[in-house]
């Protein structure tokens, strides 16, 4: 008995010595487009797409805990082995497109921003740039541990959409009763918005934060099983968040009369009659999802090119030491940020764009990694086994034919 209580306290003290990438990964993927997305999910069709939420855990499950695998056994970021072992011009090319990608996600993260302030009558070109100058000082003048803790910090707001969805009093049962019962109907709308659910949740920038973030913080395969529940309860996590952003809108506007809405703010607003309490909550939990993703987004693409075009990186090295990463990761910051403060700009449709290319990006994504994650030479006895060979490439078929989907219906949409 002795044995057992001390081995799971060396267990649970390695779990919390290791937390962070995986948790801060998944849950900061219900950025402000997944909230916008999940939003208008529930707001037009209601409890209806809960069912979803199961398959796309599984599949984002699965895609985190190889690239936090690799990070872990191999000690080098995905981009860092994708030039490695398939030469410089296909990473350049991978990393030109990640930075187009990100760089729209970026600008809808203050988009995120300048919606929920506005929400309070605070002026657009007074939050965004703000946030921009707070977001950059955030990790150019701290380290690691210091900003990984700020941001596990952040994570506990998304309890703020918990709250706010169990304060809508939805129908419970009925919430329950499509969690698990498959809703499929030929209509293009609903169609539409089942493949952008899909597309919003596994994206290409957090398959290379992930596994770049467990390189910095030192996790090897010693720690590995642990780094692995912490992937799994994140993922989790996002898909509970997820579920409760549906909940209220569905309870809150879908049960009064279903709509589109234009952004996730609106749904904000759906929510004040039923309090002013869930209202707020609901607005703060956009503004803490924007800020969050606007701190990690620059962050993993200035590690992800970095690492691929062979430049040091790390926010645990000076700016003298890694001029190429922090200069970037200003860039994205100042050139996001600025594009929001044009007058008359579509807030709504860069949202939209930034899911088609993250839906362009992520098949070629998930392919290097099944490939990678699969060389003996390179994974030794990590290397996937065969069942979950199966699962890993059965879903990246699947992604492919929703991302492609997801493009060609949202550029036609457009």
């Amino acid at each position: 008995m002795r044995g057992l209580l001390s081995r799971f306290r060396y267990h649970l003290a390695i779990f919390f010595a290791v937390i962070g990438p995986g948790f801060i990964t998944a849950v900061v993927d219900n950025d402000s487009g997944g909230i916008y997305t999940y939003s208008a999910a529930g707001a037009k069709y209601g409890y209806l797409p809960l069912w979803t939420l199961l398959p796309i855990t599984l599949v984002l499950i699965i895609a985190q805990e190889m690239c936090s695998r690799m990070g872990a056994v191999t000690g080098k970021g995905l981009s860092d082995l994708i030039r490695e072992e398939f030469g410089l011009r296909v990473t350049f090319l991978i990393m030109a497109l990640l930075v187009i990608v990100n760089f729209t996600n970026v600008v809808s993260e203050f988009a995120g921003i300048a919606s929920s302030l506005e929400l309070f009558h605070i002026s657009r070109y007074v939050s965004v740039p703000l946030a921009a100058l707070a977001v950059w000082f955030l990790v150019v003048k701290g380290n690691y541990t210091s900003v990984e803790k700020i941001f596990l910090f952040a994570c506990v707001f998304y309890v703020t959409y918990v709250i706010s969805g169990i304060m809508v009093k939805p129908d419970w049962k009925e919430a329950a009763l499509y969690s698990v019962k498959p809703v499929l109907m030929l209509e293009p709308g609903y169609i539409y918005m089942l493949i952008g659910m899909v597309g919003t949740t596994i994206a290409p920038w957090m398959q290379f934060y992930l596994q770049a973030a467990v390189v910095e913080k030192g996790i090897t395969a010693k720690e590995y099983a642990e780094s692995r529940i912490e992937v799994i309860v994140g993922c989790v996590m996002t898909a509970v968040i997820a579920f409760f952003i549906i909940v209220a809108c569905a309870g809150a506007i879908y049960s009064v009369r279903p709509r589109d809405i234009q952004d996730a703010s609106e749904a904000a607003l759906g929510l004040r009659p039923f309090g002013e309490y869930a209202f707020l909550l609901f607005s703060a939990g956009l503004f803490n999802a924007s800020i969050f993703a606007a701190c990690i987004l620059p962050l993993s693409t200035a590690y992800s090119v970095c690492e691929g075009l062979g430049f040091e990186s790390g926010v645990n090295k000076r700016w003298g030491e890694a001029p190429i990463f922090y200069w970037l990761y200003t860039l994205l910051i100042v050139v996001g940020a600025g594009v929001i403060l044009i007058p008359g700009f579509p807030l709504v449709r860069m949202i939209l764009l930034s899911q088609v290319l993250n839906g362009i990006l992520l098949p070629f994504v998930l392919i290097f990694m099944v490939l990678l994650i699969n060389k003996t030479d390179l994974m030794g006895q990590w290397a996937n086994p065969r069942w979950f060979n199966v699962v890993s490439w059965a879903a990246v078929v699947i992604m492919i034919g929703l991302s492609l989907a997801l493009a060609g219906i949202t550029i036609r949409a457009m």
